[in-house]
């Protein structure tokens, strides 16, 4: 793979350190003019090949894909440009700021035979692929419980009026797009579509802060929450009438759990703790482009759909809009 890294922002300084490891043939990195320090200083720091601080020089270089790692309301357009110029396209999440510009970027990657993927680490993990293995264990499922509180490194300047892209209704931000996006994940990933769900969001200027949401499977019932302006410690669980899975770390950051059945001893799994969450998604990608597996991208890339379904259609029962939607 050959790589040009879009953003310069706290995911791209946290994925760099580990990006060495993943076996990349090049590494570019695109940038705005302000930001053209920063960029230079990762650069040189992390031996990378290059600059861009233009998007479509860096669209006509060598690189194959790109990794799209800007505010929530710039990925459909940044994504949609990489998939026209023939580029496979890795995009954060939420990969879109609604559903139907994700299924605008899925039906152009078809056009042009490329790869649309969304960076949600959680399916990738072995942790993640353990205690999905292990679901059938816990008997019939009965309720399922994901707590992810943090409270936010801007929420003070939010509260002093001073709006980042975190919480900017501008930019897609929110409490359901920035962090319960993690919880919903492990939810579809392992459950699939819900038959209803329900989001009661606290909104402060038009953008929810922390908010929980409501979702009915038919045959248990979920709740996620959300949280940027509180905290709590992380502790997630799956129950089910046999036992149950409990998850001691945030969705994004799950390295193992506790496997709790009822009536024996509590088993604890643990899973590469020194290994970078990303690194496992990251090959995945890249087995998947060498072996031309668009099925399987497919199938990942189905519960990115109902992701983008389910929070627009919720968080607009709520009320929450951004730029542009009715």
């Amino acid at each position: 793979m050959k790589l040009g890294i879009l953003g310069t922002g706290k995911i791209v300084k946290d994925f760099l350190p580990a990006v060495k490891t993943i076996g990349l043939e090049k590494i570019y990195l695109f940038a705005t003019e302000r930001s053209r320090d920063t960029a230079e200083a990762l650069k040189n720091e992390y031996a990378l090949n290059g600059c861009y601080f233009s998007y479509d020089d860096l669209l006509a270089s060598d690189i194959d894909t790109v990794y799209i790692a800007l505010p929530n309301n710039l990925h459909h357009t940044f994504a949609k440009k990489a998939l026209l110029a023939g580029k496979n396209v890795i995009v954060e999440k939420p990969a879109t700021v609604n559903y139907a510009e994700l299924l605008d970027l899925i039906d152009t990657a078809k056009s042009r035979s490329k790869f649309l993927f969304e960076a949600m680490t959680i399916h990738y993990t072995p942790a993640f692929i353990s205690a999905r293995e292990d679901l059938a264990k816990l008997g019939d499922i009965r309720i399922v419980s994901m707590n992810y509180s943090q409270y936010s490194s801007r929420y003070d300047a939010f509260k002093n009026g001073h709006i980042l892209p975190a919480f900017d209704p501008k930019k897609a931000g929110g409490a359901l797009m920035d962090i319960n996006v993690y919880n919903l994940h492990v939810l579809a990933g392992l459950f699939g579509k819900p038959e209803a769900a329900d989001y009661h969001a606290n909104v402060q200027r038009g953008i929810d802060t922390s908010g929980i949401m409501i979702l009915d499977y038919g045959t248990f019932k979920a709740v996620c929450i959300g949280a940027k302006d509180c905290a709590a410690p992380a502790s997630s669980t799956i129950q089910g009438d046999k036992g149950s899975i409990i998850f001691h770390a945030p969705a994004n950051q799950i390295l193992g759990y506790t496997l709790r059945i009822y009536g024996q001893d509590d088993e604890e799994k643990s899973f590469d703790p020194d290994t970078h969450r990303m690194i496992y998604e990251f090959r995945e990608f890249i087995r998947m482009i060498d072996e031309n597996a668009h099925a399987e991208a497919d199938e990942k890339m189905r519960v990115s759909e109902i992701i983008a379904e389910l929070i627009e259609t919720t968080r607009k029962k709520e009320g929450i809009y951004f730029d542009g939607e009715k």
